[in-house]
C-alpha cells in the first residue's frame, strides 16, 4: 500500500488536528517542551488555523537539551545523530515509538520496492556493523536498511575495497530479476559505479535507494543529474531514489519520485520552507529553511522541527505523486556538516 497519496488539501486537512494534538500530549509529558511553548506565547487551546502556523523547534535544541515526553523507565531507544564537532542529538524512544518508526519506514520504501523482500546489493563493508555497541551513523543507517533485503551480498570486502567477485556473483545468481541497491551516495558512486562500468556489469534489474554524501562529489562535478544519467548509459540502472531524513525525525523519509528529480512527502509528513529572516512560509519556487513535519514522534516533540538545511519547493500536486515535491539546495553557512546519513539510524 502506497503512503504517497494526499493531495496537499488533504493533507492539510488530516494532519493539522493530529498535530495539534501531539503539540498538546508533548505539553503535558515534557516540563521543557511546555516552557519552550509558553516562552513563544503558544499556551494551551490556542487555535492554529494552518499547519505552517503551529510552534517549531530548531531541530539543534536536541543537541543542548533532552527533550523527551516519556519517564526514564520507559526508554527503549537512544538514538545519536552524526555529526562532525562532537555535539550529537539524542532522540529518546520507548516501544511503541520503535516499533513505528520501522513499520512507517518499511511501509515507506514499499512504495518503490514493492511488498517482497528483494535479494540485496549493500555498497559497504560488514565491518561497518560488527560493533552493535558503537555504531557510527552510517553503521547503524546499514544495520537499518538491511532489514527490508534478503540473500545480502556485501559490494566492498573487509578493507573497504570492491569486492568485483562477490558483485558479479551476486548478479549471476539475482540479476535476472529486480533486486535492490543501497548504500551512500559518495559509495555507491566511487565504489559501485566505477566497479560496474569497468567491468561491464548489467544493474538494468536493480532499485538504488541512496542518500548522503553529495559534498563529496562535487569536486568531480557529480550533480543528482549527472549521477543518474552516469548510471542509466553505463549501467543500465534507472530505478533510482534518492532520499533525505535525519535521525531527529525517525522513521520518515523524503523519497525522490520515479521521475528522479524532487523529494515528496509521505502521506504522515509534510514539509514547509520558511524565510530564514521572518520564519514567514514561502511559496514554491523561493528558497529557504526547511521545516520537516511528522505525526509519528509521540516520545519526544520532533514532530515540528526547523532543520538547518536549505531548500525549496518545486510544485505542489503537479508531480508524479501527489503532495509537494521539494529539493534540499544545501546545509545553512556555519551549520554543523552531518555525516553521510542520520536519516536509518536505530531503524531495526
Amino acid at each position: 500500500m502506497s503512503v504517497f497519496t494526499l493531495p496537499q488539501p488533504d493533507r492539510e486537512a488530516q494532519l493539522l488536528p493530529r498535530l495539534v494534538e501531539l503539540t498538546e500530549r508533548h505539553r503535558a509529558r515534557s516540563a521543557a517542551y511546555a516552557n519552550i511553548l509558553a516562552a513563544t506565547g503558544n499556551g494551551p487551546g490556542r487555535h492554529y488555523a494552518r499547519i505552517s502556523d503551529l510552534p517549531w523547534l530548531p531541530v539543534r535544541l536536541f543537541k543542548t537539551h533532552e527533550l523527551k515526553s516519556i519517564p526514564d523507565d520507559e526508554v527503549f531507544k537512544v538514538l545519536t545523530s552524526s555529526g562532525t564537532t562532537g555535539d550529537v542529538s539524542r532522540i529518546h524512544l520507548d516501544r511503541a515509538a520503535a516499533a513505528a518508526q520501522t513499520r512507517m519506514l518499511g511501509q515507506t520504501l514499499q512504495s518503490v520496492l514493492g511488498p517482497k523482500r528483494l535479494p540485496m546489493l549493500v555498497v559497504d563493508t560488514t565491518a561497518i556493523i560488527r560493533n552493535r555497541r558503537s555504531f557510527s551513523a552510517r553503521g547503524a543507517g546499514v544495520l537499518g536498511m538491511i532489514t527490508f533485503g534478503r540473500d545480502h551480498v556485501w559490494a566492498l570486502d573487509e578493507d573497504g575495497r570492491p569486492d568485483l567477485e562477490a558483485v558479479r556473483g551476486f548478479l549471476a545468481r539475482h540479476g535476472g530479476r529486480p533486486f535492490l541497491v543501497f548504500g551512500f551516495t559518495f559509495m555507491v558512486w566511487l565504489h559501485l559505479y566505477a566497479l560496474a562500468r569497468a567491468n561491464c556489469l548489467d544493474l538494468s534489474n536493480g532499485i538504488l535507494v541512496h542518500s548522503g554524501g553529495w559534498k563529496k562529489l562535487a569536486d568531480q562535478q557529480v550533480d543528482n543529474a549527472e549521477f543518474r544519467r552516469a548510471f542509466r548509459v553505463d549501467t543500465g540502472l534507472t530505478r533510482i531514489h534518492n532520499f533525505y531524513g535525519m535521525v531527529e525525525q525517525i522513521g520518515v523519509v523524503y523519497l525522490e519520485g520515479p521521475e528522479g528529480t524532487s523529494l515528496y512527502c509521505p502521506d504522515f509528513a509534510d514539509v514547509v520552507i520558511r524565510d530564514p529572516q521572518t520564519w514567514e512560509p514561502l511559496p514554491p519556487g523561493r528558497p529557504g529553511l526547511v521545516e520537516v513535519i511528522s505525526t509519528l514522534p509521540e516520545s519526544y516533540p520532533g514532530h515540528l522541527l526547523l532543520t538547518e538545511d536549505l531548500g525549496v519547493i518545486d510544485g505542489i500536486d503537479d508531480g508524479a505523486w501527489p503532495g509537494k515535491r521539494f529539493s534540499i539546495l544545501g546545509r545553512l553557512p556555519r551549520a554543523e556538516a552531518r555525516g553521510c546519513s542520520d536519516t536509518l539510524v536505530g531503524a531495526s
